[in-house]
């Protein structure tokens, strides 16, 4: 890429949503413009690419974005683009629009699509946005901070009643394969009991520590469970009235309340930061990569390393939550 007047980057989000996206968005299109390269956004995430549904950005189409949760370009999954004949159809499109490299924002499926494209001979970067943090090579994905406030917000709320009526109350959050945001949430606001899909605990175990800690004179309890945990908040909660260990329970299913609302201070920093990074990059000539928080510094990480660790659970503070708890 030597003349940057003639580069046109593109810029799509795909995957599920998270706050910080716009952010993101916004700094990527005017980082482009900044230097002298045109910028145009792809609706619909990858199935918007294998459509061609392009639209140029300018400085004025991000305004007043950087406070928006969700993604004004929205995002879709798309199965056609996993098939050679749907990623041929978006890497045509892509050349009609004199696109020269593309910046995909999203999860661990969408950098592996983005992986994918790279290997095709497209100039690709990848920003890492996922709620659940569960992406190798970042220390912080977008939209974590915004999604663990929110929670914490919640459960918040929900300790008052709790203590009120001296209830346990059985709090789900999101995390199919990652405990993360259950494990911080439960560190910050000091949850009695954490339960993760990585650090499975007997029914049996549970029905103890509930106990436990209404025989310790504790006013309420709260259990922070993620979704993907081996025990289900609503069978827990039938399981633990019928054993009758002192607390009677109640179910509270966040749901996707933790993907939307405004992004924090720190999302919209992050999501800045690596926007900026991100198009750097691509006007230096760097592709198939992702761009990833080491701290509080940007750094490159390979999509072909992004794509095949697993990222380690968060058992460090698993640990520091039961100890906490006590």
């Amino acid at each position: 890429m030597t003349s940057l007047d003639n580069i046109t980057l593109g810029v799509l989000t795909s995957g599920g949503d998270a706050p910080g996206m716009n952010a993101a968005i916004r700094a990527t299109v005017r980082t482009a413009l900044a230097n002298r390269a045109r910028a145009i956004g792809v609706a619909n995430g990858f199935e918007g690419l294998v459509n061609g549904e392009f639209r140029p950005l300018n400085a004025r189409d991000v305004g007043g974005i950087l406070q928006r949760g969700g993604t004004i370009l929205q995002t879709r999954r798309s199965k056609r683009f996993e098939e050679a004949k749907g990623m041929r159809e978006a890497i045509r499109h892509m050349n009609e629009a004199g696109m020269d490299g593309l910046i995909v924002i999203g999860g661990d499926g969408s950098l592996r699509g983005a992986h994918a494209l790279a290997q095709q001979g497209i100039k690709i970067v990848g920003i890492p946005a996922s709620i659940d943090n569960d992406i190798w090579g970042t220390d912080m994905a977008i939209g974590v901070d915004t999604a663990l406030n929110t929670i914490m917000e919640a459960v918040d709320k929900l300790r008052d009643t709790a203590s009120s009526l001296s209830r346990a109350f059985l709090i789900e959050t999101m995390g199919r394969n990652s405990g993360y945001l259950a494990v911080m949430a439960g560190v910050v606001c000091g949850a009695e009991l954490v339960l993760v899909p990585e650090a499975p605990v007997s029914v049996e175990e549970v029905i103890h520590l509930v106990e436990d800690a209404y025989r310790r004179g504790k006013t309420h309890a709260i259990i922070i469970v993620a979704e993907g945990a081996s025990i289900g908040v609503t069978e827990l909660s039938r399981i633990i009235d019928e054993m009758d260990v002192g607390f009677k329970t109640r179910v509270t299913i966040l749901g996707h309340i933790q993907r939307g609302g405004r992004p924090t201070a720190l999302d919209r920093l992050i999501a800045a930061n690596l926007g900026v990074k991100a198009v750097e990059a691509l006007l230096e000539g760097q592709t198939d990569i992702m761009v990833g928080m080491k701290g509080l510094e940007a750094t490159t990480i390979p999509l072909a390393e992004v794509t095949t660790h697993p990222l380690r659970p968060a058992l460090d503070y698993y640990e520091v939550a039961k100890t906490l708890a006590r």
